[in-house]
């Protein structure tokens, strides 16, 4: 069999935690940013753990992560 190829897309926007958890960026941080409070904006900020649903489909496309 040959290698699987990891999804680069998918690569880029994921990183794996210690205990094997995927971490992902917010979204709704580029622009349209003057309606939304400051508060909401320091949040996004902050890194997301990816949902449990989605995790069987990341594990198949980020195979060596």
């Amino acid at each position: 069999m040959p290698k699987m190829k990891t999804k680069r897309a998918a690569a880029k926007r994921f990183k794996a935690t210690g205990t094997g958890k995927l971490k992902r960026n917010k979204a709704y941080k580029r622009h349209i940013l003057t309606k939304k409070s400051t508060k909401r904006k320091r949040n996004l900020r902050k890194p997301a753990m990816t949902d449990a649903t989605n995790v069987k489909t990341m594990k198949k496309i980020l195979p060596y992560i």
